[in-house]
């Protein structure tokens, strides 16, 4: 078992396979868990972070190696989030693995070459110090969230439950209540959810010993239960989460937490390019 991170140019090739195993298309928690599989990479190591968080290498390794493939040809992904095989990375499968990492390195090149816009995610940093600067805008909203203070984190969540849907928003944050930060009811269609949530502030990993113990404080006492958190869960978190015979919790980590405060515009902005273009042949029949 692999207890350190491998340089993010060895991802590369286990990426592509994962997607192949997972039947040619799976969302980004889905490829990690597999690609840490096929590497062989043990649950301690993916919880080692850049400098001090709140992102951990093997995340930001994985993000720069999907990137990168999308750079050559060999994935692409939608706006949910969902990355898929092309055909031409599908056809990548069956070269040399040296062969593949060397044709993701020329797509690289050939495209700073180019001058293209280079992103973070494209930037080959072996440097801890120089992954540490390297920040997207999620990096820099989850900065702001762990500054917060606790009750403030609190009244995030709950505006942005809000926002999603829920209505009867409480924040209780009662101590010693099995980590229950408030409770809510999702109304859908005709049917409504009494939803008990936890919201933490967290650097690095939430293991599942916090499922477990959220869980049996929810347990009859609603119908669902939601973990909201800064940081990310591991792949033992995630399992407990949808553990057969136990009621299920669902987990926002802290790349859900900002696509959903992107997507509810909460502090996030996003700025649209407009583009346009002439088209002449609709003046040919003036």
């Amino acid at each position: 078992m692999t207890t350190t991170v491998p340089p993010f140019a060895e991802f590369f090739v286990p990426v592509l396979r994962a997607l192949d195993i997972l039947g040619g298309s799976a969302s980004i928690e889905e490829i990690d868990d597999k690609t840490a599989v096929l590497m062989n990479i043990s649950d301690a190591a993916r919880t080692v972070l850049v400098g001090d968080g709140p992102r951990s290498k093997f995340d930001y390794r994985c993000a720069w190696a999907r990137s990168w493939l999308k750079n050559a040809g060999f994935t692409n992904n939608s706006e949910r989030g969902v990355w898929a095989l092309t055909a031409e990375g599908r056809a990548a499968l069956s070269l040399d693995p040296d062969e593949i990492v060397r044709r993701v390195r020329r797509a690289d090149a050939a495209l700073r070459k180019a001058k293209v816009v280079v992103t973070p995610e494209r930037v080959e940093v072996e440097a801890e110090a120089a992954e540490i600067a390297l920040k997207d805008w999620r990096e820099q909203l989850l900065d702001i969230l762990l500054a917060l203070d606790p009750a403030a984190f609190e009244r995030l969540c709950q505006r942005l439950l809000r926002e999603a849907g829920f209505i009867k928003v409480e924040v209780t944050g009662r101590s010693g209540d099995g980590g229950i930060d408030g409770t809510g009811v999702l109304r859908l269609n005709l049917l409504s959810f009494h939803v008990l949530f936890q919201s933490k502030r967290w650097k690095g990993s939430v293991g599942a010993g916090v499922v477990r113990d959220f869980r049996g404080a929810m347990v009859g006492r609603a119908d669902k239960g939601l973990i909201i958190t800064t940081g990310t869960f591991t792949a033992d978190a995630r399992r407990e989460a949808v553990r057969d015979g136990a009621p299920a919790i669902d987990l926002i980590d802290g790349d859900g937490l900002c696509d959903l405060l992107k997507e509810q515009k909460i502090g996030v902005r996003v700025k649209m390019v407009e583009e346009v273009t002439v088209d002449e042949a609709a003046f040919a029949g003036f």
